[in-house]
């Protein structure tokens, strides 16, 4: 087992993405959320995470209404500031569907690539993920040595793709690191990844480039939400990406894997 953690059940999972604000009442505030969805609508590539959006999603109302019903904040446009939600059943959803495809790569023995622009929050999240997929006779690919991207390097660290900058993992939203681990591998003749299990632009770089692709993502970052909702993203796990205690992650990694059937491998 990758993480010692008891598995929790649905509810009890829900019960603790609450109490440690992974979901429920979350920190960002509903003035970001908002800031960002209209930033989003107004063409800031920014906050398209690497998917091509182009002119579908220019009204901020349209936006909203895709994160009220995907991710569960407050669905009120006249709602402008203080607390905004993330509905912990969506969230658990989110999980059970990425466990019903990391249960395929298993099961079709996949290469399977992992990467996080959250290293302070999600790190071990996938490194756990990746260990488990390895056990269960998974290939997790090995990104391609010297990449750059952003003034930073790509490397890995602990099975997961990450931006380094000045001996730091840098904490980044951009989609070029994973375009230079993408382009690497075609340069070399070597096989795309099967599936990337991610988040943000890593995980929207993959979707965009046809991958299938998997990846969790915050309130304030609606692009992956809006990927799912087209169908270029297979799914799109919302939550607080930087809760304050990584450790606060382990019950719902314990929970996926288990989902997964993962466990015990």
């Amino acid at each position: 087992m990758p993480i010692e953690t008891p598995v929790p059940s649905r509810a009890a999972l829900i019960d603790h993405l609450i109490q440690t604000r992974i979901a429920g009442q979350v920190a960002t505030p509903r003035e970001n959320n908002l800031s960002h969805y209209r930033k989003l609508a107004n063409g800031d590539r920014h906050y398209w995470l690497g998917l091509d959006l182009g002119d579908r999603w220019t009204d901020e109302q349209d936006v909203l209404a895709v994160m009220a019903e995907r991710v569960g904040v407050v669905d009120d446009p006249v709602h402008r500031v203080g607390q905004d939600t993330i509905d912990p059943e969506l969230t658990v959803d989110g999980l059970e569907r990425m466990a019903a495809r990391l249960h395929k790569a298993a099961l079709d023995q996949q290469r399977v690539l992992f990467a996080t622009g959250h290293p302070g929050g999600l790190l071990d999240v996938h490194r756990a993920t990746a260990a488990a997929l390895r056990a269960a006779g998974c290939e997790i690919v090995v990104i391609p040595s010297g990449l750059t991207a952003d003034e930073g390097s790509v490397w890995q660290f602990a099975d997961v793709a990450v931006l380094e900058r000045g001996a730091t993992l840098w904490h980044t939203h951009s989609p070029a690191p994973m375009a230079a681990i993408l382009d690497a591998l075609a340069a070399e003749g070597r096989p795309l990844p099967d599936l990337v299990v991610a988040d943000h632009g890593w995980a929207g770089c993959a979707a965009q480039r046809g991958l299938d692709a998997v990846g969790y993502a915050d309130c304030n970052d609606p692009a992956l939400f809006l990927g799912e909702a087209e169908g270029t993203l297979q799914v799109a796990v919302p939550l607080d990406d930087h809760v304050r205690d990584p450790r606060h992650y382990d019950p719902m990694v314990a929970y996926l894997l288990h989902t997964a059937g993962l466990l015990g491998q």
